[in-house]
């Protein structure tokens, strides 16, 4: 566990990429494959399943180191991390087990089923013989909420260096639901022709946002543009008949989309597309929100699949009669795809449209019109350009409508977490109707630290009355929430539910009294939004 752990401190404590490097090179040159492999999987977000809750793990360690709750606390809004906590307020370890990494997710996920007092004998064995440093790795590890300061572009890049491959292949292997428990590091990352390569999907290129095309691109005519949908973003796979379908989560969601099945039987066998799987009917795309209504649901019932139709809006071909293709030029997987289109008449498969555009100033008039289309603007693709892997600036760019936006009031506030712990930083805020406020979002992003500060020093002067740790607060702050979506909801009290809200600025202008109503909210939702449960 040393060795990880150094490694987590030596990402956690750096910006620069060239130190991440080094780093990231040392520990995969040095480590046992078993280890090299549990810290693949956690790089690329495969985590041990929690064992055992937070509020144990609070309650152990304040026996442990003798203090009470309410010290724990504090010392845990000064922290802001809770894994840090613990590892600081531990004693020092009696002993020394110097375990490797994969000994410990062993240990953690041979838990599942004990009792607690099983479990909290274990964990505090562990902690007991484990270092300060480790004890934070570990407690991250049991959390489930471990996060490392790397991007998964960066191990990928180092394990191709140290292991003299393509970065594309190393990229490719990693992909998917691979188990570290059922596989190894060299059959991951070495061995050739394996059977899990037919349902493996191909890395995601993701697009850099731009706002001023004509002043930071090249000529119009040398990009291809398209609708910017708004749906979940997937891979279509048929290898040898099988049929996968992936979200750009890396989650296999074959299941979740059976109308989608039938549509990747009738690919050719070595086809890979990549696309938007959207609500989709009679020819038109609908509201996201109707997409919302069969998400995450175990059982997709025959109203569900009428109520909540989809299609797949393809707009890549990566792979084409097995072959990898990703290399060629946009403008010849382009018609690869129009092809593939024009010899399957299958009603669930939709080709993205180009936007016809013959100068930015054509285009940004076309882009007023997204939401028209349920669509979040426009996308623009270099016609030379590969499908690249990860985020790579140059090619291909994301130009987005501005967000809609609604002045609300402050009506309630409680503590973040982390790093604000200690201050209120999530928000209610509420729209007036017949002169009360009802809430009508709640958001915690897009304020700085001074006005944080200073809302805290309000709130706390301010407030009318106490529900556990909320606060109910004089309505006079006024803020304009920014949000890509409205939808209407039957859980909400407004009656309205707005897709990703955030503070886009304090509005110490306005008086609450010049704040937006339900009207207002409801004007909105009758212009762009969708219907959901």
């Amino acid at each position: 566990m040393k060795l990880f752990a150094s490694l987590f401190t030596a990402l956690d404590q750096t910006n620069k990429t060239s130190d991440k490097l080094e780093a990231l090179h040392s520990y995969f040159s040095q480590a046992e494959d078993k280890d090299k492999l549990w810290s693949l999987a956690l790089f690329t977000h495969k985590r041990p399943k929690r064992q055992v809750t937070t509020t144990k793990l609070k309650i152990w360690c304040q026996e442990i180191a003798g203090i009470p709750e309410w010290l724990f606390q504090e010392s845990y809004n000064s922290v802001g991390d809770l894994a840090e906590t613990i590892s600081l307020l531990l004693p020092p370890a009696k002993g020394r087990e110097d375990k490797p990494l994969h000994f410990w997710i062993s240990y953690l996920l041979g838990m599942e089923g004990l009792e607690d007092e099983e479990k909290k004998g274990k964990i505090t064995w562990a902690w007991s013989v484990l270092d300060k440093q480790e004890r934070f790795v570990f407690t991250k590890l049991i959390t489930g909420s471990f996060r490392v300061g790397v991007s998964q572009n960066l191990v990928t890049r180092a394990v191709a260096e140290v292991y003299e491959m393509e970065k594309t292949e190393v990229a490719h292997r990693i992909m998917g639901n691979w188990d570290p428990d059922k596989t190894s590091f060299e059959k991951l990352l070495i061995e050739e022709n394996r059977e899990d390569n037919l349902s493996r999907p191909y890395p995601f290129y993701l697009a850099h946002p731009v706002e001023q095309p004509e002043d930071n691109l090249d000529e119009v005519s040398f990009y291809l543009a398209e609708w910017k949908w708004d749906g979940i973003r997937g891979q279509l796979i048929n290898r040898k008949g099988e049929v996968y379908i992936w979200s750009r989560g890396e989650e296999l969601v074959t299941e979740k989309f059976p109308e989608l099945l039938d549509l990747g039987k009738e690919l050719p066998e070595g086809t890979v597309l990549d696309g938007e799987i959207i609500p989709f009917q009679d020819g038109y795309p609908l509201s996201f929100g109707i997409l919302q209504t069969r998400i995450g649901r175990k059982n997709l019932t025959k109203k569900i699949l009428k109520d909540a139709p989809i299609s797949f809006i393809a707009y890549d071909v990566l792979e084409w009669q097995g072959a990898d293709i990703r290399t060629s030029p946009l403008v010849e997987r382009r018609k690869l795809l129009e092809e593939l289109k024009s010899n399957i008449s299958h009603q669930k498969l939709e080709l993205s449209k180009v936007v016809e555009g013959g100068s930015w100033q054509e285009l940004a008039n076309i882009r007023e019109d997204s939401r028209a289309v349920m669509a979040e603007g426009l996308m623009l693709k270099r016609m030379d350009s590969p499908y690249g892997v990860g985020r790579k600036r140059g090619d291909w760019w994301k130009w987005k409508i501005e967000p809609l936006s609604i002045d609300g009031v402050l009506l309630y506030a409680q503590k973040g977490s982390g790093r604000r712990a200690d201050l209120y930083s999530d928000y209610t805020l509420a729209v007036w109707q017949d002169g009360q406020l009802v809430p009508f979002a709640k958001a915690y992003s897009g304020l700085t630290d001074a006005e944080l500060r200073q809302i805290d020093n309000f709130i706390k002067r301010n407030t009318k009355e106490r529900f556990g740790p909320v606060r109910t607060v004089k309505p006079e702050l006024v803020f304009e929430i920014a949000f890509e979506g409205i939808q209407e909801s039957s859980r909400h009290k407004s009656g309205i539910a707005l897709r990703f809200p955030r503070i886009a600025r304090w509005r110490k202008d306005k008086n609450p009294e010049e704040a937006n109503t339900l009207t207002d909210l409801k004007e909105l939702l009758n212009l762009y939004g969708g219907k959901t449960a």
